[in-house]
Parts: C-alpha cells; structure tokens; sequence
C-alpha cells in the first residue's frame, strides 16, 4: 500500500486540505512532514502516540519526518479541545520535559537510518529571537480576528462567559501558523499531521505559507480515538497511561492494552502497530470465531508494550500477569511482582508469627479473606482449591513457613482459578 491507502485502511484518514493535490504530490517523490506536541509533562503519554506512529509509517516508506517539540507554544497553551487555561510552565520545566521526552522519542521514530533520519526541533528556537513587534507585523496582519474567532477551538470558549479565553491562548495559532511556514522555508516541510482538533491551526498556517511564499502545503488529520464505551482512551481510574515506566509500570502499560474492549480491538491494532494487514486478518478471524482467547488482546499489549518498552520488559509483564492466571513463579523479579500486588487484595501479619509457630494455611485463608471460617478453608484445600504461590494445596493441616516467603516479604494465595490475596509479613 501507499502511505494514504495504509492510512485510510488503518482508519486514521479523517480529512485532508488537498486530497488530489497530495496524491499527486505524493507521487512525485518523498516530501518532508512534521507533527507537533506540547511538551506538558515530563513524559508522552498514550494519547500521543497516533500522530507520532503516523509520522513513522511516513518514515517507513521513504518520507522525511520532524517531531516538532513546543517549546514556544507550549509555554502558551493550546485551546483546542480543553474548557479551561492550561497551567503555564516555565522555560526551565519545558526544557526538562523535552529532554525527557527525547528518549522516548526514539522508540517512535528513527533517528540513526542514513537516508531519512528523524528530526526533533524545539519551536522556541525560532520563535525565541523575535520581538513581539516583529510578530505581528510580519504574522499577524496575515489574519483577521474574524477568521480566528470562528475557529471552533476559540469559539467554544467564547460562548463560556465564565471561562472565556485569554489573549494568550488567542494567540496560539498565529504561533502554530509561524512554526509551518519557518519550516517550509527552512526544511521544505510540505505537509503537517496532527489529529482532527488541529484543524484550524493546521489551515492557519497553510494560509500563511501561501500568502508569504505563494506556495502550496498540504495538512492532514488523524480521527481522535474514542473508546466503545464513551469513556476518553488513555485515561483510566488512576489517570493517564503514561510511556515512561516510572509513571505508569510497564505491567500497567501492558494491561492497559489486554484490558482492551472486544468491540476495540481490531481498531487499535490497525490503529497502533505496525502489523501488516495480514496479521491483522488472521487474528480477527480468530477473535471471530473464539473472542474469550483475547488472542487480538494479547496480539495488540505485546506489540505495543515491545514497541515502548522493549522485548525483555515485555516479557517480564507477560509473566506478571500469568501470575493471576496460575502461572509459574519461578525467576519473577521483584519489581514485577509489586506491580501484581496493586492487582488484589493484601493483608498484613507479624513476621514473627511466621517465624516461631508458622500461621496454618486454613488461618491464612481466612484472615485473606478468601474464606469465612476456618471449616469452609479447610473444605476448600480438601478439595484442592486453594494454592500457595500457585502451587496446589490439599493437606488442611499445611503450616505457612519462612521458606514461602516471596522476596522474604509476600505469600500469594488463591482459591478456585480467580480468587487471588497476598499477605504480607513485616
């Protein structure tokens, strides 16, 4: 496929400025692409990663990609899509985050391949040196407020009058429009990509470059990914799913993606990976004929989780939530193990308890709170339903000792196949 096709194949075609002249442009040659991100925080998070994994499967078929980090304009704050100013940040935090966020840059795009490396840019490199007077001489008499006010980013906050709209945040397109036209001029950027909320300020600054260069750019918008249940992707209970494991653990960022509703999941695998439409057909038909494997599910955490974290952090996680499916303990690490404990219930109990006189597993199930008396754990266990550390248990007279100790510290226990606690001795 060429890149449109794959795109619109893949659902993340959602409009175009100039269809036929960037098909025709398209089949002149590879161009030079750019999308952009405020960096806000310290990490990229899930919502990211459509624009971004776009600008690679630009890159993959020849073309010249720039990830534009907003240096300028993220100290601005952009209105598109929010019902209130965004906190400003300093030079110094958006310099911190950019740093940061370069790294995980690297897992998105390629930076090292000779003939089209990848390209990150700061905007406050160009933005920086001009004077205020300079601006709007040179980029504001291009506009009329009529134009920006119809903008339905300024609009929505136009009509809050509690709200409203700063002049600061106002003026955030004009510095989107400046950072297309600076790069068409210096790098022959061509085309900008950025999902279906960018629209005005993707337009803006097509204008611009025609109005001061009387050339032709070209934008595209990506849809912005909703979830079957109307509740907004990324987001869960505990907050975002950020890329960076200090925030959200390479587990969590895992099952994130096996959580994933039936009714989802095809979509994101076009969306997300990389995997060949092929692959893609094979385990829809799977996930057809039998949706409880969560084969699609397990397709799309793996590719993901490889595709941020790597192969080796992926298989830790894939281990890690084996765990609650009865899976081998053995060669856990300690780290993965933690991010099981958030996962079910645990209790405490005196280290010394373990120590001196052992705690009789019939005690441990209840005080798990897996069973409501001693006479159904015992039940449980002659039944061969209860389990330490996943291994099968049907002596009701089994004492818990030292030796059962998870990292010195944790006994998992489970009853029945999904019934899981840990308690842990301190």
């Amino acid at each position: 496929m060429e890149i449109l096709e794959a795109l619109k194949w893949r659902g993340l075609f959602a409009d175009c400025t100039d269809l036929p002249g960037l098909q025709r442009r398209l089949t002149e040659g590879p161009l030079t692409l750019y999308c952009g991100f405020d960096p806000t925080a310290d990490s990229l998070h899930v919502g990211h990663l459509v624009p971004l994994i776009a600008l690679r499967r630009f890159q993959d078929m020849g073309h010249h990609p720039i990830a534009v980090a907003g240096g300028a304009t993220g100290s601005i704050g952009d209105p598109s899509g929010k019902s209130a100013e965004r906190q400003l940040l300093t030079r110094e935090q958006l310099n911190h985050n950019i740093a940061l966020v370069q790294g995980q840059l690297k897992c998105l795009l390629d930076f090292e391949v000779t003939s089209n490396p990848a390209r990150l840019v700061d905007n406050a490199s160009w933005v920086g040196g001009i004077s205020y007077l300079d601006f709007l001489r040179d980029i504001g008499k291009h506009f009329t407020v009529n134009v920006m006010v119809a903008k339905e980013s300024v609009r929505a906050r136009m009509e809050d009058r509690e709200v409203g709209i700063s002049y600061t945040e106002f003026s955030y397109m004009l510095l989107q429009a400046f950072d297309f036209y600076h790069l068409h001029e210096q790098a022959d950027c061509e085309l900008q990509i950025g999902g279906s909320d960018q629209w005005g300020n993707i337009t803006m600054g097509i204008d611009l470059i025609r109005k001061k260069s009387s050339n032709q750019a070209f934008g595209l918008t990506l849809p912005l990914i909703t979830k079957a249940d109307g509740t907004k992707f990324g987001k869960t209970e505990s907050g975002a799913i950020w890329l960076d494991p200090q925030r959200t653990s390479v587990y969590r960022f895992y099952q994130f993606w096996m959580r994933t509703d039936d009714r989802d999941v095809l979509k994101y695998l076009k969306f997300f990976t990389f995997l060949p439409k092929e692959a893609i057909d094979s385990l829809e038909a799977q996930h057809g004929k039998h949706p409880e494997k969560r084969v699609a599910q397990k397709a799309l955490a793996k590719a993901m989780t490889e595709l941020i974290h790597g192969t080796g952090a992926t298989a830790e996680a894939v281990k890690a939530s084996e765990i609650l499916f009865g899976g081998d303990l053995e060669g856990i690490h300690e780290l993965t193990f933690n991010d099981v404990l958030g996962e079910v219930p645990t209790s405490s109990l005196p280290l010394a308890q373990l120590t001196e006189t052992g705690v009789l597993l019939v005690e441990a199930l209840v005080e798990a709170g897996l069973a409501p008396s001693k006479g159904q754990a015992r039940k449980d266990i002659q039944g061969g339903g209860a389990n330490v550390n996943n291994v099968r248990e049907q002596d009701p007279k089994r004492t818990l000792r030292v030796s059962d100790l998870l990292f010195g510290k944790h006994i998992l226990l489970r009853k029945g196949k999904k019934h899981y606690a840990v308690i842990s001795f301190t």
